[in-house]
């Protein structure tokens, strides 16, 4: 089969404006029911779960990591499962989120009077509002589909979509409500290179026993030998009266030795880099690695309380696989 690349563009641009359309239409269906139900999930002291059958019990997967990792306690229940034992997990407080397109499915059917009678609020994200589900729920928010992306409109795909837009929206409405920020954020995800951007402090990755550092007046073989020693790639130059008036690196070195011919007679200060730039030894450890890739340098001083408190190289950072 020969493949018709223009054909393949046009189904794939026919695709995205189909599930763009749907998910315009959303704002539509966002009122007060939406909001209700929101300020329900906030006030409440149970969990949230989330259930539903086949692509939707996908989705609902999705929709309770991101609830649980922004700050609101959710749960996963398959609504086939919990027709067989698995109902045992929703509790008293529980909020219970049921989602599915039609609304009418068998699962579904069984499943909606077992939590009504066990008195727990029933959230429906649905797109039919005449169906069983929309009909039975407390609280009814409208996940509007026309056709599905899928031309024979059977495979779940805008439907889903859709879906999932709609739980994205509950998670920043609670996260806002609930104050949740980048720190919040960091206790939960302290995994991976973005927990680390959000917790990682430079004086994480500092070696504080390392603080390379020379007198502005000082010859340059001492720079040289005090630079191998701390294998920082550097030294930071201080006056007679302690304050930081330089820095010099591996390639100050280098540059000398194209500059000048002899070197017996010079100083520290005739090869540092002026004005180095610091960082407080609390800062982030992301903002240190941005400040170096800005400034295309490979260490910061470090500062503490106003003092010299040390150095961190980019390769602590990439060490750490923060980036």
């Amino acid at each position: 089969m020969k493949y018709d690349v223009k054909n393949i563009l046009k189904t794939a641009v026919e695709t995205v404006r189909n599930e763009a359309a749907a998910i315009a239409g959303l704002e539509s269906g966002l009122n007060e029911n939406f909001s209700d139900a929101v300020q329900l999930i906030y006030e409440n002291h149970g969990r949230v779960v989330i259930t539903g059958v086949g692509k939707s019990a996908i989705i609902a997967m999705k929709i309770v990591a991101t609830l649980n990792s922004t700050g609101t306690p959710s749960v996963f229940m398959h609504a086939t499962d919990a027709i067989h034992g698995d109902l045992g997990v929703v509790q008293p407080n529980d909020i219970v989120i049921c989602l599915s397109k039609s609304g009418n499915t068998p699962e579904i059917k069984v499943l909606v009077p077992l939590i009504k009678n066990m008195g727990n609020t029933l959230v429906a994200i649905v797109s039919q509002l005449d169906s069983y589900l929309a009909q039975q729920a407390d609280y009814v928010i409208h996940a509007a589909v026309g056709n599905e992306a899928c031309p024979n409109n059977l495979a779940p795909t805008t439907s889903t979509t859709v879906q999932l837009v709609v739980g994205d929206a509950l998670a920043i409405c609670l996260l806002k409500l609930r104050g949740f920020t980048a720190q919040d954020f960091a206790r939960v995800h302290p995994g991976g290179s973005l927990g680390k951007k959000l917790y990682l402090h430079v004086s994480d990755l500092m070696n504080s026993k390392l603080k390379p550092q020379v007198n502005a007046g000082d010859a340059i073989p001492k720079s040289i030998i005090v630079i191998s020693e701390n294998r920082l790639g550097a030294t930071a130059v201080f006056d007679n009266d302690g304050a930081l008036v330089g820095i010099i690196t591996d390639g100050d070195v280098r540059r000398m030795l194209g500059k000048w011919q002899q070197f017996d007679k010079l100083t520290a200060a005739d090869i540092m880099t002026p004005a180095p730039i610091t960082i407080d030894v609390d800062e982030m450890a992301i903002k240190a690695f941005n400040l170096m890739d800005e400034n295309q340098i490979s260490q910061l001083v470090v500062m503490k309380d106003g003092k010299y408190a040390g150095m961190v190289h980019v390769h602590d950072i990439l060490r750490e696989g923060i980036v």
